[in-house]
């Protein structure tokens, strides 16, 4: 019985995590068009934003890099993030992160269900996308103008902010994943001007 239940657990979750509903979006202000997927309760974009803000969006390396047409313009500031949001949509809580997060096992697995098989470097460990989300590696733009992380690492924001009193700047919750391991990292204290990438779940 101990099997049984161990095996009908294991049907329960693959279930989970493969039978996602997709579909896709026309953003009216640009006419791009965005894939889409459910992932429990919750429907994510399954791209990350690709958006000229008014301000405090970046290509990566730069708009004169080429990585405009290449890769996108895929890195904004947390004010930017914020702001950018097709109608219908928000930037995700650290909370509804947690919840993705949760859903497809906690930390130390989704990221492998999370990551596109394809874009990361090519020692990418575990990646299935079995939820459908197609994470890729934007990299990230420190509040300094630096850019890296590109093929390696990928960072996305969240609304909820974090960093008071003795906090050299005001922060906000974002969350990582890299190229190496399955892990999804919570991170914090980050200065709100760096550049990572931006996914909105739908309201």
């Amino acid at each position: 019985m101990k099997f049984l239940a161990q095996v009908l657990a294991f049907m329960i979750v693959a279930i989970n995590t493969t039978a996602q509903q997709t579909g896709n979006f026309t953003d009216s202000r640009d006419g791009k068009t965005y894939k889409t997927v459910t992932i429990g309760k919750q429907t994510w974009m399954a791209q990350d934003l690709n958006y000229r803000a008014s301000s405090g969006s970046w290509c990566y390396e730069g708009d004169d890099s080429g990585n405009c047409d290449k890769l996108g313009r895929r890195l904004y500031n947390w004010k930017a993030a914020m702001e950018s949001c097709p109608t219908g949509w928000h930037l995700p809580s650290a909370d509804e992160w947690t919840e993705l997060i949760n859903y497809l096992g906690g930390n130390d697995v989704a990221g492998g269900k999370l990551k596109a098989k394809k874009g990361w470097k090519d020692s990418n460990t575990s990646a299935t996308n079995s939820s459908g989300f197609s994470a890729l590696p934007g990299g990230y733009r420190n509040y300094g103008g630096v850019f890296g992380g590109a093929s390696t690492e990928g960072y996305w924001w969240s609304s909820t902010e974090c960093g008071s009193g003795a906090w050299a700047f005001s922060g906000a919750w974002y969350f990582s994943m890299r190229y190496d391991n399955n892990v999804v990292n919570k991170y914090g204290s980050n200065h709100q001007q760096a550049g990572f990438s931006v996914r909105y779940v739908k309201d």
